[in-house]
């Protein structure tokens, strides 16, 4: 049997920069400073410029990224319930059906 699908190939999008490159997906180094720490991230998802070199990292894995890194990341979050604020409820004014 032939398998007639196309390959995973990642969407090349134009360079904001230099407007004559593509964008293609790469794995490159990630450096960010946590407090005093500073991280390192080996073959974090990238788009990378084939003219100019300009880096874009990926949003979808910065997004995991500050997930992972969050301070209260593993920490059981407890529910809380936020009261509604009691509305004053006014009486209802009868009115006359008879015209005056």
């Amino acid at each position: 049997m032939v398998d007639t699908s196309l390959p995973n190939i990642d969407p090349v999008f134009p360079c904001r920069d230099c407007q004559a490159g593509h964008m293609h997906r790469d794995y490159i180094a990630y450096f960010t400073w946590l407090g005093d720490e500073l991280i390192s991230v080996p073959d974090f998802p990238a788009w990378v410029c084939d003219i100019c070199g300009r880096c874009e990292y990926d949003e979808n894995a910065l997004t995991r990224l500050t997930l992972l890194l969050s301070p209260n990341a593993g920490k059981t979050i407890s529910a809380t319930r936020v009261k509604a604020a009691k509305s004053r409820i006014k009486p209802k004014v009868q009115r006359s059906t008879q015209p005056d």
